[in-house]
C-alpha cells in the first residue's frame, strides 16, 4: 500500500549522531522535522541481557558481510549511540593533516583540530563526557594498564559518556544500557528534538530520493516489519526542502547510488574511499598465575583476573604511538575492549596453533578459559580501500536472516600500507602481553567475514577536491543543493581513535550551514545554538535546554 506524499521542511534519514544532532537543532530553530529510522524504537526496559534471536541484541544491530570487509552497526532509534561503548576521545591533531593514497590533505582546509575543538566542546557538554578516573576502570582495563606499565609503556583512562554512579559493570552496554548510565542519544538530543516537535518514525527504511518539479526532494521509504526485517508492510513518500542523510557509512552511499537515476550524476566519491577506521582485534589468553606474579594483581580473593563477565566497554588505552612526528601508517592506538561472547568467541584464534585455528579441538579448550581472555582493539591509519558496488534492490544489503544479518555490496582489498600497519600494531600487542609469559596472543581471523569494523567511515567524505570528495566543507553533497551528509561517511578517513566524538562534532559544525540553506529555500528556521540537557528517562518527551558556549560559524565555500 502506497500513501500519498506528505511534506516536511527537513527530512532526516537515520537517528544516530549525525541525524539526532541535526534534527534537534533544526526543530529547536522552528523547522518542521521528520526523522526516518530503519530500526525499532527501544527504551531502557527493552534492553535484554541475553543473545536470543529477537532480543534487543539482534533487533538493535545490523551486521553486513561484504567482500573482504564486514560492518557491524546500530539499527534502532539512536543508531550507533545505543550500542556503542561510549568511548569519546577527540581525534589527534595529526589526523587532520593525513594524505593517504591521494597524496594531498584529505580533510577540507577549513577543518583542523583547532577549528573543530569548539564543536567537540559542545558535544562534551551535551553528553556529559568526562575522563574516567582510575577508580572507574574495569578489571580488564586495570589489567591492560598494568601490562602496559610492565612493558615500559603508558596507559590512559578514556574519556567516556558514562555516568559511573549509575553503571553496574554488567558488561552488557553493547546491547543497550538498561540502567541509563551510558549517554546514548535516547537521553538527550532525541527527546529534545521531540519536545520541539520533531517526528521520529521507527521501522521506516529509505530506498531512494527523487526531485519535485519545484526543485525540492521526495524521499521514498518502505515500512519494515517489527519482527522480520525482510518483510515490508507498506511504503510512502515524504517531500522536503532539505534532506539530511545520516544512515551510516554503510547505508548512506547505497541510498545515493540508488537515487542517481532520478537525481542525476553523483560525485565520484559517493561509495568510494570507504574506511573501516583501521580496526582490528587481538585476543590474549591470560595466565592467571603470571598476572598475579608479574602484575601484582589481586581481586581480594586470591584471583588475579578471571573477570570477563564483569565490567563495561573500553576504559583504558595505550596512546604511545599517537605521535604526529611518526610517519603515516605507523600511528595507532591500542584499547582494551570487552566484546560479548558470540561473534568475539567465534573469530578468536588459538595462540600457537597453525591457521585456521578459529575452530576445532584447540578452540574448544581455550573456550573453557573464556573468563581469562582480554581483547585489545587496534585502530590504525588505513588507506580508504573500500568501494561499494551496485546497490541491492532494497535497503543497504540483501537480508539473510530475520534480523541483524545481511550480505552487502562493499568490496575491500587492503593495500600494503594497511596490512603493514596492522602487522605493526599486532606485533606491539604481542610484545606487551606476552612479556615474561603473561599471556598468549593472536589476532582475530579474517577468514570467515573478512576484515571487520564497528566504526565505518568516509564513503561520502568531505574535502576540497571534487574528484576525491563527495561533500564540500559544509557537508553539502556536490551538485545536489539541499542534500547534506552528517554521519560517519562524511569523515574523510581513519581517525586512530573511536570516532563517535568526531562524528558528533562534525554534525554540530554542519548545523549553521544547513540552517542557512533551509532559510534560502524559504524555511522559517534559526540557529539558536542551545544544547539539550541530559534526561534520566529515555521515555521522557520533555527536556530542558542549556545555553551553549559561543562558537564560530563554519566557513562557507
Amino acid at each position: 500500500m502506497t500513501n500519498p506524499a506528505e511534506s516536511t521542511d527537513v527530512l532526516v534519514i537515520g537517528s544516530g549522531f549525525g541525524g539526532a544532532i541535526t534534527a534537534y537543532h533544526l526543530a529547536a530553530g522552528g523547522a518542521s522535522v521528520t526523522v526516518l529510522e530503519r530500526g525499532p524504537w527501544l527504551t531502557s526496559e527493552d534492553f535484554e541481557h541475553d543473545y536470543k534471536l529477537g532480543s534487543s541484541y539482534t533487533r538493535a544491530f545490523d551486521f553486513v558481510v561484504g567482500d573482504g570487509m564486514s560492518v557491524l552497526g546500530g539499527n534502532c532509534v539512536g543508531g550507533g549511540s545505543v550500542v556503542y561503548f561510549a568511548a569519546m576521545p577527540r581525534a589527534p591533531r595529526f589526523v587532520f593533516e593525513r594524505k593517504g593514497s591521494i597524496g594531498r590533505r584529505m580533510w577540507p582546509k577549513a577543518i583542523d583540530r583547532d577549528t573543530l575543538d569548539p564543536w567537540y566542546d559542545r558535544v562534551a557538554q551535551a553528553l556529559s563526557v568526562t575522563r574516567q578516573d582510575w577508580d572507574d576502570v574495569s578489571y580488564a582495563g586495570g589489567l591492560w594498564a598494568a601490562a602496559c606499565d610492565h612493558s615500559g609503556r603508558t596507559a590512559n583512562p578514556l574519556p567516556t559518556a558514562v555516568d559511573s554512579s549509575r553503571c553496574t559493570n554488567c558488561n552488557w552496554m553493547m546491547a543497550g544500557c538498561r540502567y541509563e548510565a551510558k549517554q546514548s542519544l535516547l537521553l538527550n538530543y532525541l527527546p529534545a528534538a521531540v519536545s520541539h516537535g520533531a517526528v521520529i518514525r521507527p521501522l521506516h527504511e529509505v530506498q531512494r530520493i527523487t526531485r519535485t518539479p519545484e526543485g525540492d526532494y521526495r524521499v521514498h521509504y518502505d515500512v519494515i516489519d517489527a519482527e522480520d526485517y525482510r518483510v515490508r508492510t507498506g511504503s510512502g513518500v515524504i517531500e522536503a526542502k532539505i534532506v539530511i542523510l545520516a544512515a551510516g557509512a554503510g547505508a548512506t552511499p547505497v541510498i545515493l547510488q540508488r537515487s542517481e537515476g532520478d537525481l542525476g550524476t553523483m560525485p565520484h566519491a559517493v561509495g568510494r574511499y570507504f574506511s573501516g577506521n583501521g580496526e582490528r582485534l587481538n585476543t590474549a589468553i591470560i595466565d592467571e598465575e603470571k598476572a598475579a606474579e608479574l602484575l601484582k594483581l589481586d581481586r581480594g580473593d586470591g584471583t588475579a583476573y578471571a573477570v570477563n563477565q564483569i565490567g563495561k566497554g573500553p576504559t583504558v588505552a595505550n596512546w604511545d604511538r599517537l605521535d604526529g612526528s611518526l610517519p603515516e601508517f605507523s600511528r595507532y592506538s591500542l584499547e582494551q575492549l570487552y566484546f560479548p561472547p558470540g561473534l568475539g568467541t567465534i573469530l578468536a584464534q588459538v595462540p600457537g596453533e597453525a591457521a585456521p585455528s578459529w575452530f576445532g579441538k584447540a578452540k574448544k579448550e581455550i573456550l573453557k578459559r573464556w573468563q581469562s581472555w582480554l581483547t585489545i582493539f587496534t585502530m590504525i591509519e588505513d588507506n580508504n580501500e573500500g568501494v561499494f558496488g551496485p546497490p541491492p534492490a532494497t535497503g543497504n544489503a540483501h537480508r539473510i536472516s530475520q534480523q541483524m544479518l545481511g550480505r552487502g555490496n562493499l568490496r575491500y582489498a587492503p593495500t600494503t600500507s594497511t596490512v603493514e600497519a596492522w602487522a605493526k600494531s599486532d606485533a606491539e600487542v604481542k610484545e606487551i602481553l606476552e612479556k615474561d609469559g603473561l599471556s598468549q596472543v593472536m589476532p582475530w581471523t579474517n577468514d570467515l567475514v573478512g576484515a571487520y569494523t564497528v566504526h565505518p567511515l568516509a564513503s561520502c567524505r568531505m574535502g576540497d577536491d571534487p574528484h576525491t570528495s563527495a561533500l564540500d566543507d559544509r557537508n553539502e553533497l556536490r551538485g545536489h543543493p539541499g542534500i547534506f551528509v552528517t554521519d560517519g561517511s562524511a569523515v574523510p578517513g581513519a581517525l586512530t581513535v573511536n570516532p563517535a566524538m568526531t562524528i558528533a562534532a562534525i554534525a554540530e559544525r554542519a548545523v549553521p550551514g544547513i540552517v542557512r540553506a533551509a532559510q534560502d529555500k524559504g524555511v522559517r528556521v534559526t540557529y539558536r545554538g542551545t544544547l539539550p540537557a541530559a534526561v534520566r528517562d529515555s521515555r521522557s518527551r520533555t527536556v530542558t535546554v542549556i545555553p551553549a558556549p559561543s562558537v564560530p560559524a563554519p566557513v562557507a565555500g
